[in-house]
């Protein structure tokens, strides 16, 4: 059977493509899938054990078994939705390519009965680890990067007593002092707001995939990204026989 696999981030330097077509053998699984990557980047196959790996836009597990033009996408670590019924309203996540709207953002969401909003504004800083920064370019698993901004927003709406949050991040290249990622949380109380924006960012930088580039002065590197999850990163029975 083939496959269709997509690569992200730090993955497409290492492999030194961003797309791939893999023929493999019927019954085949993530883990089979993964081992076939870490044999032809031997130089850095550890890397391998910190991904994660999804299988038509959803997290995936070592034991999946994949099925003829299943899209696979390999996951470098990233800079479930709940059943619950969330009113549509209480929520919105983009994905966009121009400059962020803040002050516009943060007028539309304030309503008579919010005692607090909080915003995360995340921005682009000209500096990191004493390395000038001169631009950032960030990119995404578009399609599951939103799904998971939509599932994050109504985890949050279920577990934190606040009426809306607004979930909007950038892509493309970013200039020094631009807006990456801005996370409105608007509620009666002002602790809910603070917990909600902190888990909602925290989560975000964890299980959301994009992944952004940083041209210094001195040259361009992947930034490295938070670890995934325990329970989302793929660690084959190999990798486990090694540790």
């Amino acid at each position: 059977m083939r496959v269709r696999v997509l690569l992200f981030g730090v993955l497409k330097d290492i492999l030194h493509r961003s797309e791939d077509s893999l023929e493999l053998s019927s019954g085949a699984t993530v883990s089979d899938l993964l081992e076939h990557y870490r044999s032809i980047a031997t130089d850095r196959s550890k890397f391998f054990d910190s991904i994660a790996l999804a299988v038509n836009q959803e997290y995936a597990t070592p034991v999946q078994r994949l099925r003829e033009g299943d899209e696979v996408a390999l996951l470098p670590p990233v800079s479930g939705g709940l059943e619950t019924a969330v009113r549509p309203e209480s929520y919105k996540c983009e994905i966009v390519r121009e400059r962020i709207p803040t002050e516009k953002i943060l007028e539309r969401i304030k309503r008579g009965e919010d005692g607090a909003v909080v915003v995360f504004d995340g921005i682009v800083r000209n500096h990191t680890h004493n390395r000038q920064t001169l631009f950032l370019d960030y990119e995404a698993y578009e399609p599951m990067a939103l799904s998971q901004m939509n599932a994050l927003a109504e985890r949050v709406l279920a577990n934190y007593k606040v009426r809306e949050i607004v979930i909007v991040h950038r892509l493309g290249r970013l200039e020094i002092g631009e807006t990456s990622v801005l996370i409105v949380v608007a509620s009666a109380h002002r602790a809910a707001a603070f917990d909600a924006c902190r888990f909602a960012i925290d989560t975000l930088k964890r299980t959301v995939p994009i992944w952004k580039k940083e041209h210094f002065t001195d040259g361009v590197v992947w930034a490295d990204g938070e670890p995934f999850p325990d329970e989302l990163r793929i660690q084959p029975e190999s990798a486990k026989e090694r540790s």
